[in-house]
């Protein structure tokens, strides 16, 4: 995805963009799920965005609403062509990385095991099936002092523009019930639902490429 409409993160916003997600996801239900201890997640969750930040900027591409960062989006052009090796080895090393900080971090290895456990949680393997033409929101972020100025709606409205002007698919996950609605009014449907964990829902949504008239088939759990 490429706009001159919002500014493009970079390297050297790497601060800001950290202090940004730590402070937007810190209270996050997959995050409380995953850290349950408020201390241990407050001194890893910057660790790990940064283990994260590599891969993002060599994968996706991060948009903000200004140089501040009070709102970003990180989005992936599923469609869009990659070298597999190169991205299968980013992958392993970004997971590597992120390891080894779970465990030095917390020896006792809780955290470890819950990230493993929480898998299905992390790695977007639901979008599997869906097509290709796709974009995936990564992270939609707001800081929550500047919540309410319609800074999401502004971002959301220029990928769903950027999306129906090639005729894409867009995807995303989120872990916060209350933000179900927000997307169903952005046109967003739900596909499914992870819930390994009892107190921690994922609702994988899509909102249909413009051309896409047929109702996007739900996946049913088994019985």
């Amino acid at each position: 995805m490429d706009t001159d409409r919002l500014y493009r993160v970079g390297r050297e916003d790497e601060t800001k963009l950290i202090a940004l997600l730590t402070e937007c996801f810190s209270n996050d239900p997959l995050y409380q799920e995953l850290i349950p201890d408020e201390e241990t997640r407050e001194k890893l969750l910057p660790e790990l965005f940064r283990c994260d930040l590599d891969e993002m900027l060599e994968n996706c591409e991060i948009y903000a609403n200004n140089q501040n960062l009070d709102a970003i989006i990180v989005v992936s052009d599923e469609a869009a062509p990659y070298n597999p090796f190169k991205y299968y080895l980013q992958q392993l090393y970004s997971t590597v990385k992120t390891n080894a900080c779970l465990i030095r971090d917390d020896p006792s290895l809780e955290t470890f095991f819950n990230f493993v456990k929480g898998r299905d949680y992390l790695n977007s393997s639901w979008t599997e099936e869906l097509d290709e033409n796709r974009l995936h929101i990564i992270y939609l972020a707001v800081r929550p002092s500047c919540q309410g100025r319609g800074l999401a709606k502004y971002l959301m409205n220029v990928v769903m523009e950027y999306a129906d002007q090639r005729e894409m698919f867009i995807s995303l996950e989120t872990h916060n019930p209350k933000n179900v609605s927000m997307y169903q009014h952005f046109g967003f449907e739900l596909y499914e639902t992870i819930d390994h964990y009892p107190d921690l829902v994922q609702y994988c949504m899509v909102r249909k490429a413009a051309s896409y008239r047929a109702p996007i088939p739900i996946k049913r759990k088994a019985a």
